[in-house]
Formats: C-alpha cells, structure tokens, sequence
C-alpha cells in the first residue's frame, strides 16, 4: 500500500461514493474514511473544505436532498452562516463523497474526479453499473 495520504468524507450508501473509494483503494492506497453520517460536522470543518475546493460552501449544498426544498435552502438571500447550521444539524445535506490528498480537495461528482487527486491512479476501473473507466495510464 502506498503512504500517500487520502481522506474521504463517505456515505457507504450512496453509489457515487462507494465508487470513489473503490477507485482510490485500487490505486493502492487505504484511505482515512470518515463517515460523516454517524460522525457529523462542524462549522470550521465545512469551512475549511469549502475553502480547499476553491468552491462556494453552496456547492457543498447536495441540492436534490428533499430536506434542502422543506428547509427553504434553496432560497434567494440565505446566508452562508444559515447553510453552515443546517448543513451541521443534518449533515446529510453535505453533498459527496468529499476528498482530501496532496494533491487538492474536490467533491467527487462524478466518482471519476478523484483521478485526478491520485498519485497513481488505477489504469481502468470497473464501476458498480458496469462502466469501465480508462485513465489511460
């Protein structure tokens, strides 16, 4: 296993970051995975991964939960302060999976991104549906 260090914020039900984490223990690395589910977040968390994507906190926002519609997140005028609370008290709302490396910090959507973030990244992968990824290496 390689030492290069990766972390990934996981949903283990969601498919999208099942595949990202098939795909970086492919490249031979075993991963820091942080099931943010049973974990949860904080506000400083949130905001320092935001600032490391170079993305808005919105971005993070995972726009089809059903939870963003009831909450009125979706709305003209709400605050970043007012994401980060609702993102913290239900933290299903952060969309995933999330990845930290050396070599930067991206949301994973779709699952091929993370590519990018690897030292060696698996030649092809085969996804949960059948898709056959080619990095071309």
């Amino acid at each position: 296993m390689s030492d290069f260090p990766v972390t990934i914020y996981h949903n283990p039900r969601c498919g999208t970051s099942r595949n990202t984490l098939a795909m970086i223990r492919a490249s031979g690395v075993e991963p820091t995975v942080v099931e943010y589910l049973k974990t949860g977040w904080t506000k400083a968390q949130l905001t320092d991964l935001a600032a490391a994507t170079g993305a808005p906190l919105r971005d993070l926002l995972r726009a089809k939960e059903p939870l963003v519609a009831e909450l009125k997140l979706a709305e003209p005028g709400v605050t970043d302060a007012q994401l980060l609370d609702a993102m913290v008290e239900h933290p299903i709302l952060v969309n995933r999976p999330i990845v930290v490396t050396p070599k930067g910090t991206r949301l994973c959507r779709p699952s091929e991104v993370v590519l990018d973030l690897l030292e060696t990244p698996p030649g092809s992968f085969t996804k949960e549906d059948g898709e056959v990824v080619t990095t071309g290496r």
